[in-house]
């Protein structure tokens, strides 16, 4: 095996418990909340919502209780439900001690499928108690997402459960892990040219993933006694009474094989559901040629790819780890399995629907890899083969995929209470539902990590500019370099609870002592003497100005990117950096913020440096904008903003408007764009359908402000009122990469910036 062969690993994010603790406390604690979906402005919204308005639907579904689906939320809501028996690798904490767990589960959810999810804690650990308490509220839900419940009673509750309920009843820890990493055996034996029906494979692991592994695999093909499963005390054969109960004695095979090591001699293909180490060197050389490997254990796996690099060449390997390639990740499952049950209001999600989103992630990972996933691997697109079986989790078409085959596996055996007619345009649907967020923020720091920066931060002695520093090396992103004084940094990390003693790829540099000061200095002065600075104002401006001694190290290569802002109004910021760092010969330095809002994308420009921009200016900027969007992954559709629409009402500054349009004309610009338009008409099908004219062939994703007031305005209205994400302003079009926070910026925010400033969104 070559070295460009060999299985690459990045450095595991990580990071400190009380970073983990703060992401939970701070703003309003936990990571959920009910937003109404309907206007609750005025006493007749009020009255509609609740009495009398709410007696209609009550009584429609009173008569017919199928519409449930279609008056309340249930079409679109689903239960994830715990014990606490069972937290991920944690063991038996407690019913409380889940709910962050399953907070998260549900933010999951909504994140990457627009499933609107509730956690619910049941404290008891008594099966048929749990039992009773769940299948009550069956009214309440399209469909209930077991978790973190230890075997066997996983076994009983979802078992009585699906019996009890007509709604999808899904034990995540079981089918989850058991859907995915069928997929990737699926091409695995493809790659192999191997015949499932005569595969031999190895389960080590009788727990509620291994047994329904287990099962799944026999039913998509596998013979019964070609599949051994395996405990801690060996192999579960017919005739074996140690250990063994109802479940396992179903999969208790014929053979004479009685430890892993017998089992795995000679054996195709293992999956790992145990612990770390429990695959020896002597197991893994006595498989047969081209052996399957899946050590999912987490969080390290029965043996890494590595020590398999190190014992033979023809393996393929998977594992339940981020940073090692073909991971078997359970976020490309229940999601997607939930969406297309819901949407077909599902009864159950049986044995066939399991198999078609199976099928639907192998078949995907064959499947040429889009250019908004290739992104993040920087010019090595990956191609199916060995390190490269399943899906990578922010693949954007997963959103269709997934849901679209368990939707028709539904349909197909008679479980869907409402079958989807059109699936093209369904298919559509469930595209615009995805989060950009998932996608945009995942895609950027994965091609960071793959290719990690060495980052300034300027503001080294602020807190939460330590901890984001901290966050950013701990997440794999690359180096951070902290400007300041190192006892006052210190002192700052003590006084926070931040340990940055022995911290591997954190720097210090204080300007005034730095041995690169002098030629900091020099470089300053070179490009400001004719601008009516003496050399002395140059020293002391890189002796006590972190901005500009941070801008100094991009410029001349000491760093690859600069992050400040939080201490500093963004003006001030930015006058600084341009004293060291020129805009890119022929672009033009603007601010573009990133604007994520209900399941949209949105870029807006200038919002931050031209106060009252010329029309050759909007022109200059609509280039750039779309430049951004193209970064980004997006097909740049450019509106041009103004209070009228294509004349109308008449007003004199939107000629200025229809000016640039005219520009762009002539430069014969590769995106589409037009205006003048009105917000609204840009941003709604409906209304843009109003001109049939225009040039966009759909809603606009890169809006030009006419102003720089107007930008900044709805930008900060639209994150405090709207409840959107904003990131930015981004600084585009300069030489270096820089990016500036907003004055006051969290921790979370910094790491943000940084990694778009390592990305270099600017350009």
């Amino acid at each position: 095996m070559t070295d460009d062969q060999r299985p690459t690993r990045r450095k595991r994010p990580t990071f400190t418990d009380q970073e983990a603790l703060q992401f939970h406390a701070q703003g309003r604690p936990g990571k959920l909340e009910v937003v109404p979906t309907k206007p609750m402005a005025t006493q007749r919204d009020l009255s509609l919502a609740y009495s009398p308005g709410v007696a209609v639907p009550v009584l429609a579904i009173a008569e017919n209780p199928s519409l449930a689906f279609d008056y309340t939320t249930r079409s679109n809501m689903v239960a994830v439900i715990s014990n606490g028996t069972a937290i991920l690798g944690l063991g038996n904490l407690g019913a409380l001690a889940s709910k962050p767990v399953m907070e998260g589960k549900s933010v999951l959810f909504k994140r990457f499928a627009d499933v609107d999810s509730i956690d619910l804690e049941v404290d008891t650990e008594d099966a048929d108690n749990f039992i009773n308490c769940v299948r009550y509220l069956g009214p309440s839900f399209g469909g209930i997402n077991l978790e973190d419940i230890k075997a066997p009673e996983c076994f009983i509750i979802e078992e009585r459960l699906r019996e009890l309920m007509d709604i999808p009843v899904f034990h995540d820890d079981q089918h989850g892990t058991a859907i995915i990493a069928a997929a990737g055996l699926i091409n695995a034996l493809h790659l192999t040219d191997r015949d499932m029906a005569k595969t031999r494979l190895v389960v080590n692991g009788a727990g509620a993933a291994g047994i329904a592994c287990t099962e799944l695999l026999k039913a998509m093909g596998f013979a019964p006694n070609n599949v051994i499963l395996c405990d801690t005390k060996g192999v579960i054969y017919k005739g074996r009474t140690e250990g063994m109960n109802q479940w396992k004695s179903g999969h208790a095979a014929e053979t004479d094989a009685r430890t892993l090591a017998d089992a795995l001699n000679g054996a195709d293909a293992v999956f790992g559901l145990s612990a770390k180490g429990a695959f020896s060197d002597d197991m893994i050389r006595s498989m047969a040629p081209n052996p399957i490997i899946f050590a999912m254990a987490n969080p390290d796996p029965e043996i890494t790819p590595e020590e398999v690099a190190r014992i033979r060449d023809d393996v393929i390997i998977a594992t339940g780890r981020s940073d090692y390639p073909n991971q078997v990740n359970n976020v490309l499952g229940f999601p997607y399995i939930f969406r297309g049950a819901l949407d077909v209001q599902a009864t159950t999600i049986n044995m066939e629907m399991k198999i078609a989103a199976a099928h639907a992630l192998a078949e995907l990972a064959r499947e040429d890899v889009p250019d908004e996933v290739a992104a993040a691997y920087q010019g090595t697109r990956p191609r199916f083969g060995r390190d490269y079986i399943i899906p990578v989790p922010f693949d954007p078409r997963l959103i269709h995929t997934i849901p679209m085959a368990v939707a028709k596996a539904a349909m197909d055996t008679g479980v869907a209470r409402r079958p989807i007619v059109d699936m093209r345009a369904y298919k559509a649907q469930l595209s615009a539902r995805r989060d950009p967020v998932a996608g945009t923020l995942n895609r950027i720091f994965e091609r960071v990590r793959k290719f990690p920066k060495r980052v300034v931060f300027a503001e080294g002695e602020e807190e939460q500019v330590i901890r984001a520093a901290l966050s950013f090396v701990n997440q794999g992103l690359g180096k951070a370099i902290l400007v300041g004084r190192e006892d006052r940094i210190h002192e700052t990390a003590v006084q926070a609870g931040i340990d940055l003693e022995g911290r591997d790829g954190i720097e210090i540099h204080n300007a005034r002592l730095s041995h690169r000061n002098a030629t900091y200095a020099q470089f300053l002065y070179e490009r400001l003497q004719r601008k009516g600075y003496l050399f002395r104002d140059c020293q002391r401006m890189i002796n006590q100005d972190r901005n500009h001694f941070a801008a100094s190290m991009v410029a001349l290569g000491d760093a690859d990117a600069m992050v400040t802002g939080a201490t500093r109004n963004y003006s001030t910021a930015l006058a600084d950096v341009r004293h060291v760092v020129d805009a890119k010969p022929g672009h033009r330095v603007i601010g573009v913020s990133l604007c994520l809002a209900r399941g949209r994308t949105v870029l807006v420009a200038d919002t931050a440096i031209h106060e009252m921009p010329d029309a050759q200016e909007l022109a200059e900027i609509a280039i750039e904008s779309a430049g951004v969007a193209r970064r980004l992954g997006y097909e740049p559709r450019v509106a041009l903003l103004s209070f009228s629409t294509f004349g109308h009402p008449k007003a004199e500054r939107a000629e200025k408007i229809q000016e640039a349009v005219k520009i762009l004309d002539g430069m014969r610009v590769d995106f589409e764009y037009d205006g003048e338009m009105a917000a609204d008409v840009a941003l709604n099908r409906d209304v843009m359908a109003q001109y049939p004219f225009s040039r966009l062939t759909d809603t606009a994703n890169v809006l030009i402000m006419p102003a720089f007031h107007s930008a900044s305005i709805s930008t900060k209205m639209l994150q405090e009122l709207g409840g959107a994400m904003v990131l930015g302003p981004l600084v585009v079009g300069l030489d270096k990469p820089v990016q500036i926070v907003s004055l006051g910026a969290t921790d979370n925010d910094i790491v943000n910036m940084a990694a778009l400033a390592a990305y270099n969104i600017g350009g």
